[in-house]
């Protein structure tokens, strides 16, 4: 049974562009495999963990070799509890918005707390840095509210290559795009380019699932 991991990135639950494309691929992809399981993390829900304080000291004590105390174990298998959910799952769907020309401070958020060594990557002196995650496709549904086609805006673009910098990290590469551009360009705009972007996720999940 294939597992789908879908983490809500949006606070606009009846409004999100990115949430609505993603929903319409993962729709289509049930479709397709009916015995697919999905899972979603809303992140505006979840209680992520500060990182600061006892997992912060585990993270440097295991980074030294030096054993956990009872707090700082306890604290980094919440982390570990969290990052499981990568692991676990076959298909990652990310619906994100776009922030300032980046991602929104919530999967900014998670991004660092799960992000550690033994977690997500390892390191040796032998072959250096290498993602954990193994056999993962990863779908990021990006939404902006203006048009991001032209080489000036791209310059200002510091989302998808964020999330495909990071995906890399952790070992994901088959990473697909999608986008809902130009959102705040009127409802005419708007739901042109959500029809279009929701036909994008449709042929997508026919070729993946």
């Amino acid at each position: 049974m294939t597992t789908l991991l879908h983490i809500e990135c949006s606070p606009r639950k009846q409004r999100s562009a990115s949430l609505e494309i993603a929903r319409h691929f993962i729709s289509r992809y049930q479709q397709n495999a009916p015995v697919t399981e999905v899972v979603t993390l809303d992140l505006w829900s979840l209680d992520l963990p500060e990182f600061d304080g006892p997992v912060m000291d585990a993270k440097y004590a295991g980074l030294s070799g030096t054993a956990l105390t009872e707090e700082q174990a306890f604290a980094w298998k919440a982390l570990k509890a969290l990052a499981a959910h990568l692991h676990q799952a076959d298909v990652l769907v990310f619906s994100v918005p776009l922030w300032n020309f980046a991602v929104p401070y919530k999967l900014k958020h998670f991004i660092d707390v799960v992000s550690q060594k033994d977690v997500l990557f390892e390191f040796s002196p032998e072959h250096g840095l290498r993602g954990l995650l193994h056999d993962k496709t990863a779908i990021n549904v990006y939404a902006r509210g203006m048009d991001f086609s032209t080489p000036d805006a791209q310059a200002m673009d510091f989302q998808k290559p964020y999330m495909d910098a990071w995906l890399g990290f952790i070992g994901v590469t088959d990473v697909h795009s999608l986008y809902v551009e130009k959102t705040i360009l009127g409802p005419q705009v708007d739901q042109a380019s959500r029809q279009y972007s929701t036909e994008q996720a449709f042929a997508l999940a026919d070729r993946l699932a």
